[in-house]
């Protein structure tokens, strides 16, 4: 038989974090056609002598949901940062944000508002349901493979808008129904965001209902959840009691502790998941290894503030009375749970982390780019204004197209051993959770998290193997998300493949300079095709659209 790609003489670590071994690989169309010692012919043979072959690593963790129906160049110019890290497959939908399914008059106004910070440039929505939006991804052409949750943000507006309180019965049965058909058109499961409009406003009634659709399915529910400050403790029973009551298989999104005064809950998490996993719930996690994460600004405000959306945001800033109490509520008010409760509130980030720990992120228009990177405190000092007032004031004037960093989240700047109890447990997954949207400063772990995990954590800390590193990066979240036939290396499989150099590869990325390549990446195959080597990326795009199966 002739083979369509040949990898000779490589070491390869299969992703079932087994020790790796000497072996080559046979491609055959997009599959894995055998792994043994062999010299076949094949139209393109590639020498992997002193390099390690892996799975292409899966990203479980992406909000790309709105740069792939750009145009395949621009597309492929802000995906290109996945890409280098060796990930072949990425997750959307997350955090109960996205573009679909979407219905009833308003709605797509009010998601593109929600969505501006996750947004490059403005592009025609010419989908409606979760299928057309595949569907138009699918035919637009995709850098990487692709997959995506229901998130629960645009079903809600669909059915109540961006209103507090709980659903009518119609209401919830309109819900349930958009659930049901988005798993039917492929949706691996349902994502929620429970800091943001307008999840935080859902009460655990609303989403256990919504995720018994999901588990009808045997699907996933994922959470970030409820807060991760003061109410961490509550916020991951919530999750947990969903589990158990639905018996849905949960995912802890980006599990971590914001603000000092909880990182200490860390342990006391850890060992929550792990008791419910002996009780039978079907729990993971995944994490990104930094100490800083990047959302939009307005998550900064109270709940009752962002009721409406956006505009509603801006004209509570516009009135004196209301601005000073959002302020004082910001200034005092302790997160209690329950959070969902009128004047609830689950996670108030300025009193958790502090104004110094907060940074803007980007800015909308170019007459304010200079305040992009400042904390808080320091655009308080530019303006001569309080930091409430500060940024209050850029949220009205930039439309709230503002994206924040906030730091001190599980750990001190520089420090990795907060992170460590994390990345070395056997629940976790790692993830990107960031994206390059072309505009500002992104997080450097659009560029680097991967690298950083393998480089930082293996290499240096030795906190876990590298095999075991490759394993959470492929086979696992594979099997979290049941993504068939991906991130392992094995006869049958998807040719998705890396071939790195591990002594080489390295995160370059940083807070002030956050769009530099990793390194140790030689080559990257997906579907079979070969679509980065030595730096240069293939302009064709060779990804494609994964749908859980009906």
């Amino acid at each position: 038989m002739k083979y369509d790609l040949l990898i000779r003489n490589g070491v390869v670590v299969d992703g079932t974090g087994q020790p790796g071994f000497s072996a080559d690989i046979a491609v055959k169309g997009d599959r894995i056609a055998a792994v043994g010692s062999f010299d076949a012919e094949a139209v393109r043979k590639i020498d992997a002598r002193g390099a390690i072959v892996i799975p292409g690593i899966i990203d479980p963790h992406s909000h790309a949901d709105l740069i792939l129906p750009l145009p395949p160049d621009k597309q492929l110019k802000l995906m290109a940062c996945k890409l280098t890290q060796g990930i072949t497959t990425t997750i959307i939908g997350n955090c109960g944000l996205g573009c679909a399914p979407l219905s009833g008059h308003g709605t797509e106004e009010m998601l593109r508002a929600v969505n501006a910070w996750m947004t490059p440039q403005p592009v025609d929505w010419n989908w409606r349901t979760t299928g057309e939006y595949l569907d138009a991804m699918g035919s637009n052409g995709v850098a990487l493979n692709i997959a995506t949750l229901a998130p629960h943000g645009p079903i809600r507006m669909s059915v109540m808008g961006l209103s507090t309180g709980e659903p009518t019965k119609s209401q919830l049965k309109k819900m349930r129904a958009m659930v049901d058909n988005s798993m039917r058109d492929g949706a691996l499961g349902l994502s929620s965001g429970l800091i943001y409009p307008p999840g935080m406003f859902s009460s655990p009634a609303e989403l256990r209902e919504l995720a018994k659709v999901v588990a009808d399915h045997d699907g996933i529910y994922t959470s970030h959840i409820r807060g991760s400050s003061e109410t961490l403790i509550p916020a991951v029973e919530e999750l947990l009691v969903i589990g158990r009551d639905t018996g849905v298989r949960v995912h802890h999104s980006h599990n971590e502790a914001v603000g000092r005064a909880n990182w200490s809950k860390i342990d006391h998490v850890l060992m929550m998941e792990e008791q419910a996993e002996r009780e039978g719930i079907r729990i993971s996690f995944d994490m990104f290894p930094y100490t800083a994460a990047a959302t939009m600004m307005i998550a900064i405000y109270p709940p009752w503030a962002l009721e409406g959306g956006v505009e509603a945001l801006i004209e509570r800033l516009r009135d004196a009375k209301i601005r000073r109490r959002i302020e004082r509520e910001i200034r005092l008010k302790s997160p209690a749970w329950p959070p969902w409760t009128e004047g609830g509130w689950p996670h108030n980030l300025v009193r958790a982390a502090g104004w110094e720990s907060i940074h803007i992120g980007y800015i909308d228009s170019r007459k304010n780019k200079r305040f992009e990177n400042r904390s808080l405190s320091e655009l308080a000092e530019m303006t001569g204004k309080s930091p409430f007032n500060a940024i209050s004031d850029l949220i009205i004037e930039e439309e709230g197209k503002v994206s924040m960093l906030i730091f001190e989240v599980s750990g001190e700047r520089n420090d990795r051993k907060l992170l460590a109890k994390y990345a070395s447990h056997r629940l976790c997954a790692f993830c990107s959770d960031a994206e390059d949207y072309g505009r500002g400063l992104p997080h450097p772990a659009a560029y680097g998290a991967f690298a950083r995990i393998l480089s930082k954590f293996v290499r240096v800390d030795r906190i876990l193997s590298f095999e075991e590193a490759i394993r959470r990066m492929t086979s696992w979240p594979a099997r979290i998300f049941q993504l068939k036939d991906r991130g392992v290396i094995r006869p049958g499989a998807f040719a998705d493949l890396a071939i790195l150099d591990f002594n080489n590869i390295n995160d370059r990325s940083t807070y002030i300079n956050p769009r530099r390549r990793a390194t140790g990446i030689r080559i990257v195959v997906i579907n079979g095709t070969v679509v980065l080597e030595k730096g240069y990326i293939s302009p064709v795009l060779h990804g494609t659209i994964l749908r859980k199966d009906p």
